[in-house]
Parts: structure tokens; C-alpha cells; sequence
């Protein structure tokens, strides 16, 4: 497979920066994630590395050959979009070898290389069906195998999942990591969706307003978030934040005028904060090194897991997690415990105070 590169790429439309000066490395059979709100750049980035877009400036290469003048069929690059895009008249076999009778191999390698890509993806009784035979899982991993028989050095996948029900995702998930190990293939795949970036990247890139806030792996962005855009987006439900000040030294405030101690490294008394805790690491009753108290509003009970909302002082919202069926009702007033060490505070300028 290909290393991947991304040099001072950036690109506009018009007066419009889509994409700002993103330096990246992606490298030989690595499983990397995009990952952003929408409008944040990152299908952009996906089609400026396919040949899709132009680049305003810098550079792409592959395998250190520079590629961003080449058409995107010469990238040696396969596909796989949003819309499964399969010929309705072609049996699946015919829709997976399509791209290679254009490019004219032989009836005999073409049904070769149609059959392995079928039985990776468990598809081989299915190779006389047309597409309407077939379900949206199916028919998707027929758009998957057209990219296979190409043979191609890097896979790019453009949120392929989105069109899918919530419990074909989860599954379609598993056989796309699967897939990634049987064919320790480079593989660069974008998704609004966090829980899919954590759960099937090897390197998770998080944009926002084009540009990369952070790169690592997932759980590298879910224990150490870079500033306060990461630590709110990685991580389901999101961290809860609370507004505050330093008020002395290694010593914070809360805007409801709670006050506990916590490094403050770089910052000044007065510097207003942001101090979150992930709803997964607030403990029902007195905590470790804080407590804080509200009322509940109310109550998600899943079976294994509990999710309680309420209000605590100026805090309209704050999202605890608890496990299995916790005995907690609407209007109660509980306290909430937590750790330093699973705690985050966000100085001025949004970025991590450690």
C-alpha cells in the first residue's frame, strides 16, 4: 500500500479558506479518521487528495512521489462515496469489474480478481443479483468491492455509512475494520460521526474551520484533549463544562462559587477558565477532590447504564453517567463527585492547561 502526505495544503473558493496550511502524515497501512462538524473542511480534504479539487497551494504525495498534478485516475486511488452508486442493470459481479473492462483487462483476470473481493466481503452468492435484490449493507459493500478490484494504493471512503440504519452501522463498522486487517490496507475515511471515528480509526485528525486542531489516537484524544473544540467533540455524550476564574494560586473558581485547587500553569488570577469533567468520570456522592450538587431534571435509564441530567447553580445542563438502573428520580437534589486526574481546565484561548 502508500504512505500519504500532505504538505501546506490549503484551498479556497473564492475569498473563502476551506482548508488553511494542514501539514499531515498518513502513514503505510494506517486506518485514519477525519473527523469534524459539518462544514469543517473534511470532505474537502478527502477530494483535494482523490484529484477531485485543485489545490490553491502546497502539495500531495504518495509513496514520495508528488501527486497533486496528476489526474485522479493516475493517483492510483479507489473511492468509496456516500451513495453506493451502482448501475442498476448490472448484476454485482458486472458492477464490480466495471471499472476494469473500461480499462480493458481480460474477461478471466476481471472474474478473478470480482470473486476474491466477493468472498472478502461475503458476496459471492450474491454475484448474479442486481442491486435491488440486495440490501443497503449489501449494496454497499458491492461499492466497497468495486474499489478492491482496482487494486488501488490508497482507499478513501466519504462517511459510506451514513445512508445505513443505526444497527447496520455498528455492523458495517466491524467489517470495515475486518477488511482494514485482511488487507492491511491505507485506508483515509471521513465521518461527522465521533463514535465511528473512535471506534475504527488508528489516528483520529479533528478539523474545525479547515484547519487540524488536533491528530492522534483515539483514545489519545479522549483522555488528552489538545483545547476545549476536541474535548467537547470527542467523547459521547460530551464533556461538561463549567465557566470560571483563577482565583489564586493552583486555585479555581466556579461561576456558581464552588472553589477547589488545580494547576493553572500559565495562567494569572482573573484569567477566566473552563473546567470540564466527561459524564463518565463524575461519581454519584462526594468525590475525591470536589463535589458539586444539583437537582435532577431528568433521568435515561438503558438497562446497563443510567444518564442523569440536572442543574447545578449556574449550570443548566450537566450530563452525569451512572451505571446499570440508578435510583434517582426527577427533583431530587444529588451530589456529585470528581478527580483531578479526570479532570480538564481550558485556559482564555481555549487551549489545554496541564
Amino acid at each position: 500500500m502508500a504512505k500519504v502526505e500532505l504538505r501546506g495544503v490549503n484551498k479556497q473558493f473564492g475569498d473563502v479558506k476551506v482548508i488553511k496550511d494542514v501539514n499531515l502524515t498518513v502513514e503505510d497501512n494506517e486506518f485514519v479518521v477525519f473527523v469534524g462538524p459539518s462544514g469543517c473542511g473534511k470532505s474537502t480534504l478527502l477530494r483535494l487528495i482523490a484529484g477531485l479539487e485543485d489545490l490553491t497551494s502546497g502539495e500531495i504525495h504518495i509513496d514520495e512521489n508528488r501527486v497533486d498534478h496528476l489526474a485522479p485516475a493516475a493517483r492510483g486511488l479507489a473511492m468509496v462515496f456516500q451513495s453506493y452508486a451502482l448501475y442498476p442493470h448490472f448484476t454485482v459481479a458486472q458492477n464490480m469489474g466495471y471499472a476494469l473492462r473500461v480499462a480493458k483487462e481480460d474477461k478471466a483476470s476481471i472474474d478473478k480478481k470480482v470473486r476474491a473481493a466477493a468472498e472478502i466481503l461475503q458476496l459471492t452468492d450474491y454475484l448474479d443479483r442486481k442491486p435491488k435484490a440486495l440490501s443497503g449493507g449489501q449494496r454497499q459493500r458491492v461499492a466497497i468491492g468495486r474499489a478492491i478490484v482496482r487494486d488501488p494504493k490508497v482507499f478513501l471512503f466519504d462517511e459510506p455509512l451514513s445512508n445505513l440504519d443505526a444497527k447496520l452501522r455498528v455492523a458495517m463498522r466491524i467489517e470495515l475494520t475486518k477488511l482494514h486487517r485482511a488487507l492491511n490496507a491505507t485506508m483515509i475515511y471521513v465521518t461527522h460521526d465521533q463514535i465511528e471515528a473512535m471506534t475504527m480509526a488508528d489516528k483520529i485528525v479533528v478539523l474545525q474551520g479547515g484547519v487540524v486542531e488536533q491528530v492522534g489516537a483515539p483514545l489519545e484524544l479522549y483522555t488528552t484533549p489538545a483545547n476545549r473544540f476536541v474535548a467537547g467533540f470527542i467523547g459521547s455524550p460530551a464533556m461538561n463544562f463549567f465557566k470560571g476564574t483563577v482565583s489564586g494560586a493552583n486555585e479555581v473558581t466556579l461561576a456558581d462559587g464552588a472553589v477547589f485547587n488545580h494547576p493553572v500553569t500559565g495562567l494569572k488570577v482573573g484569567d477566566s477558565i473552563e473546567f470540564g469533567v466527561r459524564p463518565e468520570h463524575f461519581s454519584i456522592g462526594t468525590g475525591a477532590d470536589g463535589t458539586l450538587s444539583g437537582e435532577v431534571y431528568a433521568v435515561e435509564r438503558l438497562g446497563g447504564e443510567t444518564y442523569i441530567y440536572l442543574t447545578s447553580g449556574s449550570q443548566k445542563e450537566v450530563v452525569v453517567h451512572a451505571p446499570g438502573d440508578h435510583h434517582v428520580a426527577i427533583g431530587d437534589t444529588v451530589e456529585i463527585g470528581f478527580s483531578m486526574a479526570q479532570s480538564h481546565l481550558f485556559g482564555p484561548d481555549g487551549q489545554s492547561v496541564r
